[in-house]
């Protein structure tokens, strides 16, 4: 399916309907032969054929909402759609009431005019970047299906939705790196937004102090038409122009998120550096030790062990037994923090968050690889608990230090075509959201994959 602009201009010209659009991913969700009963947990193809006959009955009148009016989207399991009952990946939620009211940021989506296609599988309860999810099923990542690796997480079933045509992009959730890993291990493009940018209300919560809310995308100027929108920036969206690279000043931490890095990762990432040399941009190594004492600061959990446990608390002593056993013993390592733990942890982040701004404040962006991996064998990290806790580590390790350091933070898709998928990380400043959006638009146009 083609980027978000494309369409909208086929709508606008006549080319295609909001219709024939929402039949085509009906169809490919529906096939038996593809990953649709894996990617999507629930498909509402009745309410979508209306919501894409209304879109095209308003442009008709000339009274679409937005130039994206029409086009589907399909929505992470654990956001609050009006009627539906939002089971973050879960079985144990399976029979709570349904939401009576939209999520803030679906509410801003149907308002714009995109049609919500179904809500898409995900980690349980958010839990891990791998995006296995033992209840429902885990859907193939897009790359090397016939050997089946895995999707990453837990934006798994979004992202697949995209890569497989069965919606123009995805709305996701991002704790560690959940909006940024499916993306790097599927090359496409995803956005994690300065935390509580979006509102996370309506959304089944895993950490409050790391959420955030965004998109994935074929380019980054689907991340910002879709971030403008949520954010409550603007209905209509416009793309901010692409940043140009010549002079920019790029910063590439030395420590810690280079290590372990598989030949793959690594060969793609220095030529993604050398593309910016290229174009003119200042790229510079910086140490920035700092961040080697991430995992001492997180060792008892960090911040979603002990977040998640008081939401979950109730919901295990009743339900325990339905929970993924990797899912269960993350959320049950928050009972080992005392308050006194908690206060320390939050003390930590301030001062290291303080830091590394003043540090880093000369520069556009920190670069660095998404994730220090390609995407793992499926079946190899299921049978293997030590396979699993590696590959998820590795997988989080880079993306988590954003939602850290309370910054946001765009993955772009950096490898050639035919080689497996691996991500480009840009890193921006707290706040500077805009910013980084308009410059990841510039970088993907000097990437192999060529997003814009």
């Amino acid at each position: 399916m083609k980027p978000l602009q494309a369409l909208a201009e086929d709508l606008a010209n006549g080319r295609t309907t909001s219709r024939a659009l929402v039949d085509a991913c009906l169809e490919r969700i529906a096939d038996p032969a593809g990953e649709g009963k894996r990617v999507f947990l629930q498909v509402d193809a009745e309410g979508a054929r209306a919501q894409a006959d209304f879109a095209d009955a308003q442009r008709k009148r000339g009274v679409a909402p937005s130039p994206y009016a029409g086009i589907p989207i399909s929505v992470k399991d654990l956001f609050d759609v009006q009627g539906q009952v939002t089971r973050a990946g879960s079985t144990v939620l399976a029979k709570t009431a349904p939401a009576t009211q939209d999520a803030p940021p679906v509410a801003k989506l149907r308002a714009a005019g995109f049609v919500l296609i179904g809500r898409t599988n995900m980690t349980e309860f958010a839990y891990s970047g791998i995006g296995i999810n033992t209840h429902y099923g885990t859907p193939l990542n897009a790359y090397d299906r016939k050997t089946g690796r895995v999707p990453g997480g837990s934006t798994s079933g979004g992202a697949i939705s995209v890569t497989d045509d069965m919606a123009a992009a995805a709305l996701g959730t991002d704790t560690g790196g959940s909006l940024r890993i499916p993306p790097a291990f599927n090359g496409l493009v995803g956005f994690k937004p300065t935390a509580k940018r979006v509102s996370l209300k309506g959304a089944v919560p895993l950490s409050f102090s790391l959420d955030s809310i965004g998109p994935i995308g074929r380019t980054a100027a689907c991340c910002a038409i879709i971030d403008a929108v949520i954010s409550g920036e603007r209905e209509d969206a416009p793309v901010p122009p692409a940043h140009p690279v010549k002079g920019l000043r790029f910063a590439v931490p030395q420590s810690f998120v280079l290590d372990d890095v598989e030949p793959a990762v690594m060969a793609a990432f220095e030529a993604s550096l050398a593309a910016l040399r290229k174009a003119g941009a200042i790229v510079e190594e910086i140490p920035l030790s700092e961040l080697l004492e991430l995992p001492k600061i997180n060792s008892k959990g960090g911040f979603s062990a002990p977040e998640a446990y008081s939401w979950h608390r109730k919901l295990l002593e009743a339900q325990g037994d339905g929970y993924d056993p990797r899912v269960r013993v993350r959320i049950m390592k928050g009972t080992e923090q005392s308050a006194a733990d908690y206060i320390e942890l939050l003390a930590a982040r301030r001062d290291l968050i303080a830091r590394v701004a003043a540090i880093t404040a000369p520069y556009d962006a920190l670069v660095m690889p998404t994730v220090a991996i390609v995407a793992p064998k499926l079946q190899e990290l299921i049978d293997s608990d030590a396979a699993f806790t590696r590959a998820n580590l590795l997988a989080l390790r880079n993306t988590s230090v954003g939602n850290f350091l309370d910054q946001c933070a765009i993955s772009l898709p950096a490898h050639r075509a035919g080689e497996a998928p691996v991500g480009l990380m840009l890193m921006g400043a707290h706040g500077t959201d805009a910013k980084l959006l308009s410059i990841a638009g510039g970088v993907a146009g000097l990437l192999p994959a060529g997003q814009g």
